[in-house]
């Protein structure tokens, strides 16, 4: 049975898309908290499948190297640990933000790089990058984090390119604010963006990457307000963007 390593697979989207793949994967489950992965694992179990957890702070410079050592191999990488900081950059913790960089950004990398060449080696293999809306414009009042996705997103893609043909995806997932416990860990709950709106759950967003890296889709975008928004700011007029990007963000 092929095996599907997720990162941030403790809670929100990690989770369910988790909870989707352990129908046919066995899983390697990684985040910080043992205790929680564990508690996971037991419920996973109930498929039939081997269920491995590794706790590991991604975070952290040699978090990355530490999982790619506990894990020789996978046929799915999924890249989904990351968070967001909402306020002004000025004001902006530096550590931080340096673990953000190193978890959006350095981890993923690191990652892909790690378990690509196997995938590629077998002709087979699939990496979803869990991105965001974020990805196609400049982020005012969250400007690291808009940048880390922006990465993710050009980096999936250069990465699809490179393998078209060879038997491997990579996919990047590019959701909207989702209801999955990312506003509190940012702090942004007092945003314009998020606050008072109904957003789509953890488990609908899973779904919907799971489905687009299952047919090898490069950028899968949840939602059609979403697919409208991404595909707006393309013809839109830079500063027209940033100023309506910083009124959206900005509390009310």
């Amino acid at each position: 049975m092929t095996t599907a390593l997720i990162t941030g697979a403790s809670s929100g989207i990690g989770l369910e898309i988790a909870t989707l793949l352990a129908a046919d994967h066995d899983l390697v489950l990684a985040a910080r908290s043992a205790a929680a992965l564990e508690r996971i694992a037991d419920e996973l179990r109930r498929h039939g499948n081997t269920v491995r957890v590794v706790a590991v702070d991604l975070a952290e410079p040699a978090g990355a190297a530490k999982l790619a050592a506990e894990v020789a191999d996978v046929d799915v990488l999924v890249n989904n640990a990351g968070f967001g900081d909402f306020g002004e950059f000025s004001q902006a913790d530096p550590a931080k933000l340096d673990q953000m960089i190193e978890l959006n950004v350095a981890t993923l990398t690191r990652l892909s790089r790690s378990y690509l060449p196997g995938m590629v080696a077998r002709s087979s293999g699939r990496i979803l990058n869990v991105a965001s809306t974020a990805a196609f414009q400049p982020g005012p009042l969250m400007a690291a984090y808009y940048a880390t996705k922006a990465y993710v997103l050009s980096f999936s893609e250069a990465l699809a390119e490179e393998t078209r043909g060879s038997g491997v995806t990579v996919t990047a997932l590019c959701p909207g604010p989702t209801a999955s416990g990312f506003q509190a860990g940012a702090a942004m709950e007092s945003s314009r963006l998020v606050r008072d709106k109904k957003l789509p759950t953890a488990a609908r967003v899973a779904a919907y990457g799971v489905r687009a890296m299952q047919r090898g889709k490069v950028v899968a975008v949840p939602g059609l307000q979403n697919k409208l928004s991404a595909t707006v700011v393309r013809f839109s007029p830079r500063p027209l963007v940033r100023r309506l990007v910083h009124r959206l963000q900005a509390a009310k």
